[in-house]
C-alpha cells in the first residue's frame, strides 16, 4: 500500500493517463497560499498536443471528483507536458530525446553537451559538436556515468524533416 499522497494519486491516475495513450511522467501537489495545486505532467513518444492534454485533463478531473484522493479542500488541477528543457530521468526520456542536444553532468564531475544519436539499455551513443572548426566526435555514455541530463533548447536549428524535404526538392 502506498504511503504518500503522490504515490496514491499515481496509482489512481496512471491507468487513466495510459488509457489515453500517454505516459504519466510526474505528479506534484504544492501549496500555494491556502490552495493546493495538483500538477500532472504527461508525455508520449509522439508528443501531446493541446487536444490530447484537454482530453486527459477532463478525464483526470472527473476521476478526482468521484474519489476523495485530494481530500476536502480546494485544489487546482494543472495538466501539461515536460517542456523544452526537460530533465531526462527515465530510459524513455532518452529515447524521446534522440537527435536532440543534451547537457550531461557526468559522475566524474565533467559536463558534456552532445547530441543523442542512439539509445540502448546500457547508455547512449552521442555526437559531441566540434569546437572552432573541428569535426564532431562520437562518444559512448553509459547510464551509470550520468548524474543528470537535460535537453537543451536550440534556436535556428532546422528539423531533420525540414532538411530532408529541402534535399528532395
Amino acid at each position: 500500500m502506498s504511503t504518500t499522497q503522490s504515490e496514491r494519486l499515481r496509482e489512481l491516475l496512471e491507468p487513466l493517463v495510459n488509457s489515453q495513450g500517454l505516459d504519466l511522467d510526474e505528479i506534484a501537489v504544492d501549496s500555494v497560499g491556502r490552495k493546493r495545486v495538483l500538477r500532472v505532467v504527461v508525455d508520449s513518444d509522439t508528443g501531446a498536443d493541446l487536444d490530447r492534454i484537454a482530453d486527459v485533463s477532463r478525464a483526470l478531473s472527473a476521476k478526482l471528483d468521484e474519489t476523495d484522493a485530494m481530500g476536502e479542500g480546494e485544489y487546482t488541477l494543472e495538466v501539461g507536458t515536460p517542456g523544452a528543457e526537460r530533465p531526462l530521468t527515465e530510459h524513455r526520456h532518452y529515447v524521446r530525446a534522440t537527435d536532440r542536444l543534451v547537457k550531461f553532468q557526468l559522475a566524474e564531475g565533467d559536463e558534456l553537451v552532445a547530441r543523442i544519436l542512439k539509445v540502448d539499455d546500457e547508455g547512449v551513443d552521442a555526437e559531441v559538436p566540434g569546437v572552432k572548426g573541428r569535426k564532431a566526435t562520437a562518444r559512448r555514455i553509459a547510464f551509470d556515468d550520468i548524474v543528470r541530463a537535460r535537453v537543451q533548447v536550440e534556436f535556428g536549428r532546422k528539423d531533420n524533416k525540414d532538411n530532408k524535404k529541402e534535399e528532395e526538392a
